[in-house]
């Protein structure tokens, strides 16, 4: 059953949309994919042609989290979206060429809720062979500037990830998630052993639009928030059949044998038995039955009032949910992004280390050769077993990373998650040129968290309603009783036949003199204040949201730049050095420095490049800009 309207009350707002776009990519180049593609939003507001990379993560990610919101300005005409309760990701669709024109596609009804929850274990997982972070060669980084940071030729072989272009249009079902299997065992690190050759358990690749698909499908949030909104339809249709009568039918057996009195109240001494039995219950002597058979006990304001209480809660927990998933998949997200700043940052510790490396080579032949002192050699090896225990501290970080994120996906977290993403690329998935309080409107109007709250201050003032309506309206008895009634004097039943009752009561109530109903009133109208003062918190908060956001994505950018002059200035010293080392125009310890620079260069850019992701993620949400444009 589905409903679009709250006959009734007082207020009014626009009907909600609702669009759900479908994506899908190949795995595992997802940063790099997004180059080939066309713009989802095209900037036309600003006059500007948007940059052509970010239209499939743009599109997988509103495929997943697009969520229907109005500007929350009352309560009559509120939409509902109980055709949301337990929507299942979007279908896949990996596309070139995605036009901001094109019609959303319809979501398919999700399964039965009484379906069990998959759980992914390492057991269930099909076989798949997956080279670990540290047992494989170091992969090489490109750089948003072109710049791409490899290991020499010698050390990490001549093996490139390459980057396979999307295919044409095709809707597919999101697959559920198969996972290759843990190793059974591990192989700790021997003393004295190179770290970058320690082997791991196997892994198992994901990319974000894999990660985003697998959370809204398995979050136990997401599915607890689901199941809260069929809890309050239920509620719903309850509230809507108040007024419906029950039906009772039983069978009773009554003997008396001893002092009664009479009506006169002569005191007389009685023996008699009988029995009932049909609709109702409880039929002894000439009352009707006091279980009647057809029975309707109800107050008549809550048969008016209740309905629409409950289909604004109905509502709120609707838009409730949709905060619960956006929240979700943009913490899946964020989670993601800090496994892939974990993985690069491993290769940028673990080329560092194959630079210091080098350095402890060229230092022990000059040291041999007296060309240089032992103490550089020495110092070498010192600087060598810092970024040895660097290189563990990364390990250590993305394989935390990748709990974290298994944790969000219900998946076991015995077995590492990979990015499987080669190169680390700026996303711009909004653009942000407008000022920040054009983008602050914007989220006012669109946040679910604040038409949920307008639902609330809805129920609020319904329940006052109601409060006001009660002392006028009447509550109803209705009773009616049929069945086979017989008896007689002692243990007898002489005399058996049918027998029919029908009772009708209508009362009012006026609760302890009127005090009661005033503070009653009283009561839901400091509901109503409470409520109100929760939306407006809740507008500010989303206020500051938008521009926090806007914020970090504009300064953050920024930040991209500088970090890539950084990275280029460095990676020009580190050439002259070792240039000058090859032409015996300096020691080799000279090169140590620009060594570090360049490792430190590439870990700015890095966190600039991540952290800007993040920002345009969260301003994404933060603009609700989940809905179809």
């Amino acid at each position: 059953m589905q409903r679009h309207a709250f006959p009734g009350t007082s207020c009014k707002t626009a009907p909600a949309r609702l669009a759900r776009r479908t994506f899908g990519v190949q795995r595992g180049t997802l940063f790099t994919a997004l180059l080939k593609t066309r713009p989802l939003i095209d900037g036309t507001s600003t006059g500007r042609k948007s940059s052509p990379s970010f239209t499939i993560l743009s599109a997988a990610w509103s495929s997943l989290v697009c969520v229907s919101l109005c500007v929350p300005t009352g309560c009559a005409g509120l939409p509902s979206r109980k055709q949301q309760v337990s929507p299942q990701p979007a279908q896949a669709v990996r596309s070139a060429n995605v036009e901001p024109s094109e019609k959303a596609a319809e979501v398919p009804a999700s399964p039965s809720a009484d379906a069990p929850l998959p759980a992914l274990h390492a057991e269930e997982i099909p076989q798949r062979e997956t080279s670990s972070l540290s047992d494989a060669a170091p992969r090489k980084i490109a750089l948003a500037s072109g710049l791409v940071i490899a290991p020499p030729a010698s050390e990490s072989g001549t093996a490139e990830s390459t980057v396979t272009e999307p295919g044409p249009i095709s809707l597919q079902p999101v697959p559920e998630l198969q996972l290759p299997p843990a190793a059974e065992e591990v192989v700790t690190e021997e003393e004295g052993a190179d770290p970058l050759q320690v082997h791991r358990p196997a892994a198992y690749t994901l990319n974000l639009g894999d990660v985003i698909a697998q959370a809204d499908l398995r979050n136990p949030n997401v599915m607890l928030a689901r199941e809260r909104i069929t809890e309050a339809y239920a509620l719903v249709d309850r509230a809507e059949v108040l007024w419906v009568p029950s039906i009772r039918s039983g069978f009773n057996f009554n003997h008396h044998d001893g002092n009664v009195q009479s009506v006169a109240g002569e005191i007389q001494r009685v023996s008699k038995s009988s029995w009932y039995g049909g609709l109702g219950s409880f039929g002894v002597g000439s009352n009707s039955p006091v279980i009647p058979g057809i029975v309707a006990q109800f107050h008549l304001t809550d048969a008016i009032f209740q309905p629409r209480i409950a289909r604004h809660q109905a509502s709120s927990r609707e838009f409730s949910a949709a905060a619960i998933r956006n929240d979700t998949l943009r913490a899946t997200s964020v989670a993601y992004l800090e496994l892939v700043r974990a993985e690069h940052a491993l290769m940028i510790s673990m080329e560092a280390y194959h630079n210091t490396q080098k350095l402890v080579d060229v230092t022990e032949q000059f040291a041999k050769t007296g060309q240089g002192l032992q103490s550089d050699h020495e110092r070498m090896l010192a600087e060598l077993a810092i970024r040895r225990a660097e290189v563990i501290s990364r390990e250590e970080m993305a394989h935390v990373a990748s709990a974290r994120l298994a944790q969000l996906l219900h998946a076991d977290p015995s077995v590492p998650i990979l990015s499987g993403e080669p190169a680390i690329l700026p996303l711009p998935l909004m653009d942000h040129s407008l000022p920040a309080k054009s983008y602050v409107v914007t989220g006012l109007s669109r946040r679910p968290e604040l038409a949920e709250q307008q639902h609330l201050v809805c129920e609020a003032v319904e329940r006052l309603n109601r409060e006001k309506f009660a002392p006028l309206i009447p509550s109803v008895i209705m009773g009616l009783s049929y069945g086979g009634m017989g008896g007689g004097t002692g243990s007898s039943f002489a005399s058996s036949s049918g027998r029919l009752d029908m009772d009708a009561v209508a009362y009012w109530e006026v609760r302890n003199l009127g005090f009661g109903e005033q503070a009653a009133r009283n009561a839901m109208s400091s509901g109503i204040r409470q409520a109100r003062q929760r939306q407006l918190t809740m507008l500010d908060m989303v206020a500051r949201e938008v521009v926090e956001t806007h914020t970090q994505v504009v300064e953050r950018e920024r930040r991209i730049n500088v970090a890539k002059e950084g990275v280029t200035a460095a990676e020009t010293s580190y050439r002259l050095n070792l240039q000058r080392i090859e032409n015996i125009q300096g020691l080799p310890i000279e090169s140590l420095q620009a060594v570090q620079a360049l490792a430190n260069a590439r870990q700015t850019y890095l966190n600039a490049v991540v952290d800007y992701n993040i920002a345009q993620i969260e301003f994404v949400r933060a603009t609700g800009w989940f809905e179809n444009r």
